[in-house]
């Protein structure tokens, strides 16, 4: 339960966000619901006058349909035939009247007369507001059809019955195709109806973002609600509930998480006669819990394949998630630190300077949080959601840590798996390099290949999180699986070799200690060292090839798969090929070829041999073609400076 805990005490803490309209990338809004309410797609929109008449109507725009609207416990779960209103907005056969005069199959039956029911009570209620009031003398006039179709907002056929779906015969009747057909993706009949209150033709506040309106009904709604009983997430004694609500990635979401309506069969298997000795929680907190999770997906989730990754912080929820990578730290605005990114942006032989930058840059972002909270106590959690059904969502994995713990977890993982990368874009959309960890999302990359099924993407970010959170070692399948994508540059494209090359670099050095990017030359590790002399055998064939404008894989890229399965015997192939490129060079070759004789005679007699090589070739591999590259780099500069006195 101490996840549903959390979730409830993130909803009080950040309570003034209640009814807070916020508004997604994408264009979509979403706010933190406030208790007995839910959201809904609506197609239509019906303004009334102050007198309780029809104003005007329209439909909405694909990108206004979401819609704040109160509900009770039976109209948020209710499905199929259960007659189950919602207390205000709702479909045509619960809020029109004459519903029956216009349609021919689907009669209405108790729906209107229990949708009016429960709207009078409130109206007459105490709490009730002027707006619920006029909109109640309007639905109970039971004219909400006739009033839409005669403005041109639904269709009728020649029998003055609405029209289920367009057809060409119809339009002698039409001369356009009316737009509510666009609208809804059913039938005519299956459309939802909102309604607000317009004073001097204009909507002030829309009834659906009127705080007094949130109000109004859930002062009503707590005079509704059962006995009190314990309840398991507070430890208060409030009216419980049986209902608990779904929708929780998106509008069309039918899964829960939490749900006891089995009553036939193995009920509760078999433990319990009634569902609340299992578990008793109050209505109150099933409420705030799953309207802040609601919230928080919509905010800061990633989803994939459906499956959810969050993380968040009880009262400042924005918090570094530990999945990402540390680029997105660094010019994420979470660690904006202007030395942290001049150190990232040399990279050439300062790796330690810019970890122990995003040390610093971390502890400061930690320091501010816990000041601006106030507490040292603050709780950091991280939850995992998935559905095997559409009616059932299961936690596949949930941590709660204090700040600090969670701090000093990343700054280990983003100490640990780092490596220096150039896959990732600044905001001009040039390529950058940094020095960091990747994205558990890059590693699924990584070890799988940039079409890899969603599946085995959302499987390996899950497997990833207890490397990060519990500092355990990284699957050995994954480890294997990037490693051997890596030794086969030919099978992918330049780009994504050299970011798959670079990210297995970073998990072969967080299980493998005393290891860099900057080349280490007393490094006398035979495995390090077959791959220093595979990166020398590329250098120098690459050199030549450059010379003559050709862009074709080296010989060194080519034997990649077979040099790390068969080290000796295909060394000897890449030696060979390299004769007729030394002698183009000539003395320009001398500085590589000596460089390869030093490296090849540190490599023992009995150890030059047919065994397979580890990971650790490739980091012997990237660093010492990194140290070359920067050393050429330097001198092409000293030259250039050179030619530049001189003039």
């Amino acid at each position: 339960m101490s996840w549903l805990l959390n979730l409830h005490k993130t909803y009080e803490a950040n309570s003034e966000q209640v009814g807070t309209i916020e508004v997604k990338h994408n264009g979509q809004e979403y706010t933190l619901l406030p208790v007995s309410h839910t959201t809904q797609n609506a197609q239509v929109e019906v303004d009334l006058n102050q007198s309780g008449e029809f104003f005007r109507a329209r439909v909405l725009g694909k990108d206004e349909t979401s819609t704040l609207i109160p509900c009770t416990e039976n109209s948020a779960s209710r499905a199929g035939s259960v007659v189950s209103p919602y207390p205000l907005h709702d479909k045509l056969i619960y809020t029109a009247g004459d519903y029956n005069d216009y349609v021919a199959d689907k009669k209405q039956t108790t729906h209107y007369q229990e949708y009016i029911k429960q709207l009078k009570e409130w109206a007459e209620s105490p709490f009730a507001t002027e707006k619920v009031k006029i909109i109640y003398r309007y639905v109970s006039k039971g004219s909400l059809i006739r009033d839409l179709v005669d403005n041109k907002i639904l269709a009728v056929d020649e029998h003055n019955k609405l029209i289920s779906k367009w057809h060409d015969k119809y339009k002698p009747l039409y001369s356009d195709k009316p737009e509510i057909f666009s609208a809804v993706a059913g039938e005519q009949e299956s459309v939802f109806v909102r309604f607000t209150v317009v004073e001097a033709g204009k909507v002030a506040i829309p009834v659906w973002k009127d705080s007094e309106m949130f109000a109004s009904f859930i002062q009503f709604y707590e005079q509704k609600l059962g006995n009190d009983a314990y309840c398991y997430v507070t430890g208060d004694k409030k009216p419980s509930t049986e209902r608990h609500a779904n929708k929780i990635r998106n509008a069309g979401d039918k899964a829960k998480l939490i749900s006891a309506n089995d009553t036939s069969g193995f009920t509760f298997r078999g433990r319990f006669s009634e569902s609340n000795e299992a578990v008793s929680i109050s209505y109150d907190a099933s409420q705030k819990a799953h309207n802040a999770l609601k919230w928080l997906i919509n905010r800061q989730a990633k989803i994939i394949d459906n499956r959810v990754f969050l993380v968040w912080g009880n009262e400042k929820t924005n918090v570094p998630d530990i999945a990402e990578d540390s680029f997105s730290m660094m010019w994420g605005n979470i660690l904006p630190t202007e030395q942290l990114q001049q150190a990232s942006a040399k990279v050439a032989s300062t790796d330690k300077d810019v970890a122990e930058q995003f040390k610093k840059a971390l502890r400061g972002y930690l320091h501010g949080l816990l000041t601006d909270l106030g507490s040292a106590s603050s709780r950091i959690n991280i939850l995992l959601l998935d559905s095997a059904t559409t009616g059932r969502m299961a936690v596949l994995y949930y941590r709660d840590l204090d700040a600090e713990k969670y701090f000093e977890r990343i700054e280990d993982w983003h100490s640990k798996c780092t490596w220096l990368h150039r896959y990732r874009k600044n905001k001009d959309g040039k390529f950058v390099s940094f020095y960091g960890a990747p994205s558990t999302r890059d590693i699924a990359f990584a070890a799988y290949g940039s079409n890899a099924n969603e599946k085995i993407v959302k499987g390996l970010m899950e497997r990833m999180l207890p490397c990060m959170i519990d500092k355990r070692k990284i699957p050995l399948d994954i480890e294997r699986s990037a490693i051997q994508r890596s030794s086969s540059p030919q099978s992918m494209e330049q780009w994504e070799w050299e970011k798959t090359l670079s990210i297995t670099c970073a998990l072969i050095k967080s299980v493998t200690e005393g290891y860099d990017v900057a080349l280490d030359p007393n490094q006398n590790d035979r495995d390090y060292l077959f791959g220093r002399l595979l990166a020398l055998a590329d250098i120098l064939e690459r050199r030549v090839l450059k010379t003559q404008n050709e862009k074709r894989a080296t010989n060194a890229i080519r034997y990649m798969n077979s040099f790390a399965r068969y080290p000796e015997r295909t060394w000897k192939t890449i030696q060979a090929g390299l004769q007729p490129y030394q002698a183009r060079l000539g003395v320009k070759a001398i500085d590589i070829a000596k460089t390869i004789d030093e490296v090849a005679s540190r490599i023992p007699y009995e150890k030059f041999n047919n065994e397979p090589l580890s990971g650790k070739y490739l980091l012997g591999y990237y660093s010492q073609r990194h140290e070359w590259y920067q050393r050429s780099k330097q001198d092409d500069d000293k030259q250039e400076e050179l030619e530049m006195t001189s003039e």
